[in-house]
């Protein structure tokens, strides 16, 4: 079988990934090495003998081919902050017990140094395409996609498209996404001086600390509340006043019930203790209309349908501490739903409470029909491979598919099954799945680079 070949180019493929992973290419925090990461994978597609070119500050391709029709696959550069707990160095690319272990190897730095070896391979084994063979990619996808509004702004929308950011089958609906900013002006707790939780919006923070000016009384109350109830917490005492942290589980924010929110936990245990006065507006907010929820009833958004299941709400961080006090929320809502609704019922129970609500993106949602050319494609790729036929799923993912007017799907790189630990410590994939993923990968790229 052709797929095999690109098997061949698996030693190189991993240093080269390794040398990728080592970038810490975190966007908005570290966008030198956004930079980096993508200079070099230019660097190594002109070695290659493919044509590169920088698009925009935040995102590049690489060409194969010309005429025909575009077609194109899409991947990601930028991951999200390693957080804590590693046992390993998440910046270097570890195997170990036949797992593939680094910060971006499930997401999406694998999937795109696959996809780059795919259209070496396709060169240099002298495939003759028919069609113009794409590899976009951007280093802005775990912030809100604007590296690809900048991107399509520069270049045309491809005829048919998949990103490597999901999972195996073939994903053809992705449900809105929301993310939004509560805040007040001042700070006005009387209580609470500090309180920090969370690096980016799309994960569920694994860790969270409170700083409080608490009585003896109190901090009795404290750990009362802290033994009957859920969570883990350590109390530490200090000049400036009571410290609390608060340790959880992290999670991607399209699967929050899968993590363990140790932002959401902290304030349950406070807010069992002080008033709103006490604590403050945002935090009081968060305690009556999320509290532990991940699915919108306290908001008044608890909804479903039959494509894409049920809306979900992640507290992503919390950040009080003198005059500021703001908290930020991933919202993950039905395909069927309009999202506008969503926001609007989100913002008219947050204005009650006097906080300001500030939209910083809404990713509008997914469906392509089942029975269209590109997913009877990616079908019959993945069928060549494994054998098997290829599920049809919804998610509550975000991926650059949503950016291609339809024109594109998530189609792997990751199996069911495979504990891959997305947005979370110890991200990892299983050897063996990996390289499946290279040949399907191959194999999906080379029939839309035949393709009549």
């Amino acid at each position: 079988m052709l797929s095999e070949k690109i098997l061949g180019y698996k030693d190189e493929l991993f240093e080269d990934l390794n040398t990728l992973i080592s970038i810490e290419s975190i966007d908005g925090s570290r966008d030198a090495d956004c930079e980096k990461a993508l200079e070099f994978v230019l660097k190594r597609a002109k070695d290659f003998g493919l044509l590169p070119e920088r698009v925009t500050d935040k995102s590049g391709q690489v060409d194969l081919g010309s005429g025909g029709r575009l077609c194109a696959v899409l991947t990601h550069l930028d991951v999200v902050p390693a957080g804590n707990s590693w046992s390993l160095s998440p910046y270097a690319l570890t195997e170990r017990d036949g797992r593939l272990y680094g910060r971006g190897i499930a997401d999406d730095k694998g999937a795109a140094m696959v996809a780059l070896y795919c259209m070496r391979a396709l060169r240099e084994l002298g495939v003759e395409g028919k069609n113009t063979l794409r590899a976009i990619f951007g280093t802005a996808e775990e912030t809100g996609m604007t590296d690809m509004e900048g991107y399509f702004a520069k270049k045309p929308l491809p005829d048919l498209a998949f990103t490597p950011d999901s999972e195996y089958g073939i994903c053809y609906a992705e449900k809105g996404i929301l993310h939004v900013e509560i805040s007040t002006p001042t700070n006005e707790a009387t209580v609470l001086s500090q309180f920090h939780a969370g690096k980016a919006v799309n994960a569920v923070p694994d860790l969270a600390y409170v700083m409080l000016d608490s009585s003896g009384y109190d901090e009795q109350l404290l750990m009362r509340l802290a033994d009957a109830g859920e969570g883990s917490f350590e109390f530490n005492y200090t000049i400036d006043g009571l410290m609390i942290i608060s340790r959880g589980r992290a999670a991607h924010a399209c699967e929050p019930q899968k993590g363990f929110n140790a932002a959401a936990a902290l304030i349950d245990l406070i807010a069992n203790a002080y008033d709103v006065h006490e604590i403050g507006a945002v935090a009081s907010f968060i305690d009556y209309a999320l509290n532990s929820e991940t699915n919108g009833r306290s908001l008044g958004l608890k909804m479903s349908d039959a494509v894409s299941g049920a809306l979900t709400v992640n507290l992503g961080s919390v950040h009080i501490e003198g005059d500021e006090a703001r908290a930020c929320f991933d919202i993950r809502y039905p395909v069927t739903i309009n999202g506008d609704y969503v926001m609007r019922q989100f913002r008219k129970v947050a204005e009650s409470s006097g906080l300001r609500v500030k939209l910083l993106h809404h990713g509008r949602p997914l469906y392509v029909e089942k029975d269209s050319e590109l997913i009877r494609l990616l079908g019959d790729a993945y069928r060549a491979v494994t054998g098997e036929e290829a599920e049809l799923y919804s998610t509550g993912g975000g991926t650059y598919a949503r950016k291609l007017g339809g024109k594109g799907v998530a189609f792997g790189p990751n199996f069911k099954g495979d504990d891959i630990r997305m947005h979370n410590a110890d991200e990892s994939v299983d050897k063996e799945n990996f390289l499946r993923h290279m040949q399907i990968c191959f194999e999906a790229m080379y029939r839309m680079y035949t393709l009549e």
